[in-house]
């Protein structure tokens, strides 16, 4: 008798998830389909003004007198102030030219939309955060802080080995996962600190932490003990990329980036790719976190390697060096990145 009250009890959660399941799934989609609507209809209304405009004398007061009316005959309804209005007809004058961007704007929320379109510069600019948003699921905030972080110059940036060791695919996932700099003033900690005091800092705030680093990382543990041949090795952080799927093996130096650091990292991959990684799993890469580094030293250091080694530093502070302003790929570069 208890093993079928047991089986039923199985059958019944099991289907009691499936029901959640699909509401969970039915919810989400018509979410989407509810924001696609939105986006379309403020691109229309853009769209409308915008050809009106054109070759008439109206302007900035065609908008206010438009927002009243619209607010008189839809009482309780937001959205139709005339700031919004004009952003829906800035909308439309930012991507009408842009087919590819076009296919994005309506992924994400329209707050996004106006945070890409009013505080990026450029096309490029513009899709990288259209990109990131919808794949990482960033928030309005976490949108904003990002570009206040200056996340796109930042990965623009980046020092890696990723295209020449990864296979494709995972290249251009990888060089898109790490950035060249990374802030962690959350971390109320003094610029001067050890390692172990850095690493102390690090797991008592491990979630601030993975979202510095991207938000798509999981935490393994920390001094991560590798046995090779009798010997005991640690790796200071171990994490985990979701969207990867692969090991991230970062070491957290507190000085200038050295030469040798590479080879030691090589080892670390090499030992987790033996011995740690599953089946399913891709190669592991690695991280070298320094509190500095010389860009070329790093380049020569990464130019032999065979293990998919990055190179980064971190800052208390969230800006971006004057010295690396005008140091960004060419055009032609960044796009194709973007496309792939």
């Amino acid at each position: 008798m208890v093993p079928r009250e047991s089986a039923v009890v199985k059958e019944y959660s099991a289907l009691l998830g499936r029901i959640k399941a699909r509401i969970r799934s039915a919810r989400v989609e018509a979410l989407n389909a509810v924001n696609r609507e939105l986006i379309t209809l403020h691109w229309d209304i853009g769209k409308m003004i915008v050809e009106k405009q054109e070759g008439e004398t109206w302007g900035l007061e065609i908008i206010k007198r438009i927002a009243c009316d619209l607010q008189r005959s839809f009482p309780g309804i937001r959205g139709f102030g005339w700031r919004n209005i004009y952003s829906m007809r800035n909308f439309y004058c930012c991507y009408r030219e842009n087919e590819k961007l076009q296919s994005l704007i309506a992924k994400i929320g329209w707050t996004q939309n106006i945070l890409i379109m009013e505080m990026c510069r450029n096309p490029m600019e513009r899709e990288f955060y259209l990109l990131m948003t919808c794949k990482h699921g960033w928030s309005t905030r976490e949108l904003q802080d990002r570009i206040r972080d200056r996340t796109y110059e930042q990965t623009l940036l980046n020092q890696t080995n990723f295209q020449k060791v990864l296979p494709g695919e995972m290249s251009r996932e990888a060089r898109l996962a790490i950035k060249d700099e990374y802030a962690f003033g959350f971390l109320g900690i003094d610029a001067n600190s050890d390692e172990r005091q850095l690493e102390n800092a690090v797991l008592a705030k491990v979630e601030p932490f993975l979202q510095e680093m991207g938000g798509l990382f999981t935490f393994v543990g920390s001094q991560y003990r590798l046995e090779v041949s009798n010997r005991e090795y640690h790796i200071d952080l171990l994490l985990y990329h979701r969207t990867l799927r692969c090991l991230v093996a970062i070491e957290l130096k507190t000085g200038d980036f050295m030469p040798e650091y590479v080879g030691k990292m090589q080892f670390y991959l090499a030992a987790l790719d033996d011995l740690v990684k599953t089946e399913d799993e891709n190669p592991s890469i690695g991280i070298i976190l320094c509190k500095s580094k010389d860009r070329t030293i790093v380049e020569y250091a990464l130019r032999k390697s065979d293990g998919p080694v990055g190179v980064s530093v971190y800052r208390m502070t969230r800006a971006l060096p004057a010295q690396f302003k005008g140091q960004l790929p060419a055009p032609e570069q960044i796009s194709r990145l973007l496309d792939e």
